[in-house]
């Protein structure tokens, strides 16, 4: 009989029955990561493209797109604080590029600036003046 129950698909005494909880998991993010911009797909592909060939080029560059107004996960801090924290960000794979790391984490960065850009492009469509 206790095999006929548990193929059945009824709950054994020993199993908790489903609650229905929902739970929800939210990644941290560190203030060099969380300074990355929402660019336009096309400039993060380019960021992607200078990170992969000269480690922190890239984001040297899109340094410069928080300044042209690009969002970032960093709302409650001015914008020349963001766009100095993405200069530490491409100055700090720069200096470590010589051992790998800095090429590794260029390239990284560059992949979360093209997944961020999908994102936000996701979410906010272009629309069509014609």
């Amino acid at each position: 009989k206790d095999g006929e129950s548990a193929a059945a698909g009824e709950p054994s005494r020993g199993s908790a029955p489903s609650s229905g909880v929902v739970v929800q998991v939210r990644e941290k993010k560190g203030p060099l990561r969380a300074a990355i911009p929402y660019m336009p797909f096309p400039v993060a592909v380019i960021c992607l493209f200078l990170n992969t060939f000269v480690p922190g080029l890239g984001t040297f560059v899109s340094a410069f797109t928080v300044l042209c107004g690009a969002r970032t996960d960093l709302p409650d801090r001015h914008m020349c604080c963001v766009f100095w924290l993405n200069i530490a960000a491409a100055l700090i794979q720069i200096l470590t590029a010589i051992v790998m790391v800095g090429w590794i984490m260029s390239i990284f960065w560059g992949m979360d600036m093209v997944i961020l850009a999908s994102k936000y492009s996701a979410l906010n469509p272009l629309t069509s003046p014609l």
